[in-house]
């Protein structure tokens, strides 16, 4: 039984020179593979930043909902009525451009 054993470990160790039976230099990606992995990290550095454009914009245009909300709301809890800029003087002259 332990002959057995010894057999199957020296039998599983693996040669320690593995034999090469291809040419190293045959089997690289060359230039091509070299301009496609450059494209596509381009294509990620440029994807990236428009969605990080885009996000920051977002963002602003929430940013600002929120603050003229804010605004309506203290107009609101203050008295005043209407819309933003409806206190604004009403041009009592209806003729057009005088």
């Amino acid at each position: 039984m332990l002959g057995l054993l010894a057999s199957v470990l020296t039998a599983a160790t693996p040669d320690p020179e593995p034999t090469l039976e291809v040419d190293p230099t045959l089997v690289t990606p060359g230039v091509i593979g070299f301009a496609v992995t450059a494209l596509l990290i381009g294509a990620t550095i440029a994807l990236v930043i428009d969605m990080s454009r885009r996000i920051r914009r977002v963002r602003y245009r929430e940013e600002a909902r929120e603050r003229i909300a804010a605004e309506l709301d203290a107009r609101v809890a203050g008295g005043e009525q209407g819309e933003p800029g409806a206190n604004r003087p009403v041009d009592d002259d209806p003729t057009p451009g005088s």
